[in-house]
């Protein structure tokens, strides 16, 4: 086994290496360090892409070196490794963009202690990136809910302390669930590892065995996922924790923690349960007709906010519908135009809440659209950074949201001919009404009040930075969205 293949294992130990050390320095010292490691971790993760990229192949790294049931293992191939780079890419923008608002909102004592949850956020993403084992990926969705409970708490205000009670209250309603689940499925098989789950699975419907226990079994797993991803109708606990937190916990919880749960939900769909059996109980289907709705009530709800961050965070319960959409269409395209959306999403909507809060600053801190006018002109970067993920969500030419809503749109073309009809109505009606919000929110901030609304406000630099590359990613995923799409394609036929 080569050195870049241990990469995977070496990050997430480094990520809870790193949030250990972060408990015992000082903020700036566990900022600096956070930040190294993300690099670090960013730059292995693209050199296990480029290497089973050239191998042509996943493979399977086993902790410890002890084999099932006694240790676990990850597994890695190119959609893993893609996921792990973009993840990675979008935590450093995000905490980079959301510098100055850190020392800001968190008071001196406590933010090494944010930097402690960074680290454990991200160890736990990438756990449920990799993970081919059950009982691993469950004891880092409760690393991953801790710390998203810990990012929303730690601006401590009331705002943040009701918001992350709903969080914590729905979130853990949905850890019970799934541990409900897993342990039956652990019960009816004898196995934690996915694939060999995956074989007593199939043996045991073949048999038609167990056949009550594995309904049960797949609700319990998939509603406790709806819930912690925040699918329609169990979104109630996601406008307060991403609208109170400070802006680097809002981007990284809208665009980051949801998504790692709809990847692990496909990974189950795929390698555990099987899409065949998947199938068999019209998983699918359901998750297809809340998948719509939430597309339409979601943006129906983000129309009716005169608040910027609750606006944007009900258009995440909106984009949220579309990947789910993909993943009941039950095609192939339909879960690469998923998989595609889980990455443009993250690029655009980290670059609206960071943005957002750049425009508030220079509007007295108020979050209120009234007080926002002109606030597009008094920080210029703020501006086209927001105006950039806006036209992005409507699904403008160039953008990654226009190339995602075409790629969706095609994936209909393969489905039954309701699925076909209702998705292609849907994203109609869903383009219609983020349109109105969203260029409802660009003219009011370009909509000057005096003249001193022309005078530019200096933006620090890592603001900027960080902005302009989300920009740049946008684009990059709307001009060259075609070699992002073959990557994913190559990645999941090796998935499956």
């Amino acid at each position: 086994m080569s050195l870049v293949q241990n990469f995977p294992f070496f990050n997430i130990i480094m990520c809870l290496a790193g949030g250990v050390t972060c408990s015992v320095l000082r903020g700036k010292y566990a900022r600096r360090l956070t930040m190294g490691l993300l690099t670090v971790i960013l730059c292995m993760s693209a050199s296990v892409l480029a290497f089973v990229f050239r191998s042509g192949e996943s493979y399977t790294f086993m902790m410890g070196h002890f084999p099932a049931p006694w240790g676990n293992e990850i597994r890695v191939g190119i959609l893993e490794a893609l996921m792990a780079v973009f993840f990675s890419l979008i935590m450093i923008l995000s905490i980079l963009g959301g510098g100055k608002y850190i020392l800001s909102d968190i008071i001196e004592t406590k933010q090494n202690l944010f930097y402690v949850l960074i680290n454990l956020m991200m160890s736990s993403l990438l756990a449920l990136i990799y993970t081919n084992d059950l009982f691993t990926a469950y004891v880092f969705i409760e690393i991953n809910t801790i710390a998203a409970g810990g990012l929303i708490l730690i601006r401590d205000t009331g705002h943040t302390l009701v918001a992350a009670t709903k969080y914590m209250i729905m979130s853990l309603i949905g850890s019970g669930l799934i541990l409900i689940g897993l342990s039956m499925l652990y019960g009816i098989t004898g196995h934690l590892l996915m694939s060999n789950i995956h074989e007593s699975v199939i043996q045991i419907n073949a048999n038609g065995q167990y056949t009550i226990p594995l309904t049960v079994i797949i609700v319990f797993i998939c509603v406790g996922l709806a819930i912690k991803s925040a699918l329609f109708p169990f979104h109630s606990w996601l406008p307060d924790a991403y609208s109170y937190g400070t802006a680097a916990s809002s981007a990284i919880l809208s665009s980051l923690v949801s998504k790692s749960y709809i990847f692990l939900l496909i990974k189950i769909f795929y390698r555990v349960i099987g899409l065949d059996i998947i199938m068999h109980y019209h998983v699918e289907n359901i998750l297809f007709i809340f998948a719509i709705l939430g597309m339409i009530l979601g943006s129906i709800s983000a129309i009716h906010q005169m608040d910027i961050r609750r606006m944007i965070a009900f258009s995440s319960v909106a984009q949220i519908g579309y990947i789910y959409m993909g993943i009941g269409l039950d095609t192939e395209a339909g879960i690469l135009a998923a998989l595609f959306h889980v990455i443009s999403h993250a690029a655009s909507k980290s670059l609206l809440f960071i943005s957002a809060r750049g425009l508030s600053e220079v509007s007295g801190n108020s979050k209120l659209f009234p007080d926002l006018k002109g606030a597009g002109y008094r920080n210029i970067i703020a501006g086209i950074g927001f105006s950039t993920g806006a036209l992005s969500m409507i699904g403008i030419p160039l953008f990654a949201g226009f190339t995602s809503k075409v790629y969706f749109a095609l994936a209909t073309l393969e489905s039954s001919p309701f699925k076909l009809w209702t998705a292609m109505i849907a994203l109609a009606i869903s383009t219609v009404l983020n349109a109105v919000y969203f260029l409802h929110t660009v003219l009011t901030i370009y909509t000057p009040i005096n003249k001193t609304d022309r005078i530019g406000f200096r933006a620090k630099r890592q603001f900027t930075l960080a902005i302009l590359l989300f920009v740049l990613l946008n684009l990059f995923l709307g001009i060259g969205s075609n070699l992002v799409w073959q990557t994913i394609q190559l990645g999941t036929d090796m998935f499956i």
